[in-house]
């Protein structure tokens, strides 16, 4: 058997080519950048009278707090064209309590609305760093001023967890021309008010023994 013996020198170029591949980080803007993702839910309800159905309402209460609706939700009512005033207060009257108002338009769904019934459609998006963590590139042998392959994930990550409405992200939020002060001055307010650490004396636990 023949044995074919590889120069040294040539699998130095290869060993270092193999220590930078991986998740290039070429400046100090992150390529691991927060992705928002929507997902829409759909209740059909049924209608009667000009609004919701005997049980209806209690339904949806129900689909609510299993949904754990909150902040950041985007609420809709599909009533195929013929809105209803009762209905949209009642749906009104249940998002009132999570502290959400009724949207204006509601998502384009692909099931057709049956007559007699309305679609209440929760839209809650949610933000999130593909990726991540990435130790995919070797720092030890960098030639390339890259920064790490990780870098920009704990911040960024970070924000995409935090941030209430992941919608901002994408798009940010504009003035409506007002500022409550009472709003903004709140978190001051509080602080303020906050009694001192040691306000009340420092505690003593006892020992058991005299």
């Amino acid at each position: 058997m023949k044995m074919r013996l590889v120069p040294l020198g040539s699998l130095v170029p290869a060993l270092l080519l193999g220590g930078c591949m991986g998740t290039e980080n070429r400046g100090l803007e992150s390529v691991h950048q927060a992705l928002v993702s929507r997902s829409d839910y759909a209740l059909d309800l049924a209608t009667a009278g000009g609004g919701l159905a005997p049980g209806e309402q209690r339904r949806l209460v129900g689909w609510m707090a299993a949904l754990h609706v909150g902040y950041g939700d985007r609420i809709a009512i599909d009533d195929a064209g013929m809105p209803a005033a009762r209905v949209h207060e009642q749906v009104g009257t249940v998002i009132a309590g999570y502290g959400l108002l009724l949207g204006d338009d509601a998502p384009i769904s692909a099931a057709p609305i049956a007559p007699g019934t309305v679609r209440i459609v929760i839209s809650r998006m949610k933000a999130t760093v593909p990726g991540c963590p990435d130790w995919s590139r070797d720092e030890a042998h960098e030639f390339n001023s890259n920064t790490s392959s990780n870098y920009g994930c704990a911040t960024n990550a970070s924000l995409a967890a935090m941030i209430a409405r992941p919608e901002d992200l994408v798009h940010g939020r504009s003035s409506d021309g007002t500022t409550d002060t009472a709003v903004s001055g709140k978190a001051i307010t509080a602080f303020r008010k906050a009694l001192p650490t040691g306000a009340q004396g420092m505690k003593t636990e006892s020992t058991g023994g005299k």
